[in-house]
């Protein structure tokens, strides 16, 4: 169903969203909700990523 690539990209924006809520809530450190924002934008990208390169890899 998913293959190794699938399940890699889906593995980084997961642990991009963990980053962003443990920047956001500042757990550990203090809160910084400005970085916590930029770093929530990197799970979009890296799905969207994600999925230009598994449609690229479908055409070849």
């Amino acid at each position: 169903m998913f293959g190794k690539g699938d399940v890699l990209i889906l593995l980084a924006a997961f642990l991009s969203f963990l980053f962003s809520v443990s920047l956001w809530f500042g757990f550990g450190m203090t809160a910084n909700k400005e970085a916590g924002v930029f770093v929530g934008l990197w799970v979009p990208s890296i799905i969207g990523t994600g999925i230009y390169f598994n449609l690229a890899m479908r055409r070849h």
